[in-house]
């Protein structure tokens, strides 16, 4: 037997290298769609997260009911991040945005003092938007509750096609990676046709042959995954020195899954793809193999 392991070592070593390599280029673009579409998500939600909503404050509201609805506003879940704006900051604003002061024509300040704040990208939505402003419109310290409707409903309506398409592509992307991986491992085993039909012939049981071309489909898909990964990575930080922008979207615990579910495929389709194609080889009949 421990010739047919030299023997079975020599020949399998150059099939083995062409499907590593294959399974590595494969898993490589299924990773590259992955990381396009962690990105794509993450845009949508930084988009969704620079709404903003405008709570404009009564006039002759006491300090006490100010303080309260800021306190109310700032505790919501919703809430990113807010800002409070005194009628004072919003005149500064004003002028900054290029108008005419209105000191010649007005003795006081007629622009509200008001709390604005940023959504939470899962409460992006026109019917949770609709809600919060009912909310906030029922304190006794609030005139108005304004927001971009149309800009809500249009981002909305974007991103669900967007998110339509590329659900679509991968998983078309995620059904051909899994067939090519599948002939690859098969043409990769075609080599070893007659060393599989030889062992077999001498006496060896289906464990015994299928056990070494297990563990070895096992090694060749983690290696294929992991040379898979440091492309990808290599791609990331390519892409991100040549475009900054990107690394504000970079999301570590979806590229952490991303790398893992490419590892894994690699392992599982390799060792599934593997332990058929001997089974294959054992039931045929030595003639069928030429």
């Amino acid at each position: 037997m421990a010739q047919f392991g030299k023997g079975y070592a020599k020949r399998s070593t150059p099939s083995y290298i062409m499907a590593i390599v294959g399974v590595s280029l494969v898993l490589f673009l299924l990773g590259i769609l992955g990381w396009i579409i962690i990105n794509a998500n993450k845009l949508g939600q930084n988009f969704k997260e620079n709404i903003e909503v405008s709570v404009w404050v009564r006039e002759n509201v006491s300090p006490k009911d100010s303080a309260a609805l800021v306190q109310y506003i700032a505790s919501q879940p919703y809430v990113k991040s807010y800002e409070y704006v005194t009628k004072d900051v919003a005149k500064h604003k004003y002028l900054q945005d290029g108008n005419k002061d209105w000191g010649t024509l007005l003795d006081k300040n007629p622009l509200p003092a008001s709390v604005n704040f940023k959504i939470r990208s899962e409460f992006a939505a026109s019917d949770s938007l609709t809600k919060i402003q009912n909310d906030l419109s029922q304190n006794i310290a609030v005139r108005d509750v304004q927001y971009p409707q149309s800009l809500v409903t249009n981002l909305n309506n974007m991103i669900n096609k967007i998110s339509l398409i590329l659900l679509t592509v991968i998983v078309v992307i995620a059904i051909l990676v899994i067939f090519l991986i599948d002939n690859t491992i098969r043409l990769a085993m075609f080599s070893n046709r007659f060393l599989i039909k030889t062992m077999q012939m001498v006496g060896a049981t289906r464990w015994f042959i299928a056990r070494p071309m297990d563990l070895r489909a096992l090694l060749n898909g983690a290696i294929s995954g992991i040379i898979a990964v440091v492309g990808i990575l290599a791609v990331i930080f390519f892409a991100e020195a040549w475009l900054p922008e990107l690394r504000a979207l970079r999301d570590y615990l979806l590229l952490s899954l991303l790398f893992s579910a490419m590892i894994l495929l690699g392992i599982l389709i390799s060792l599934v793809s593997t332990h058929r194609s001997v089974i294959k080889y054992l039931k045929m009949k030595l003639d069928d193999l030429y």
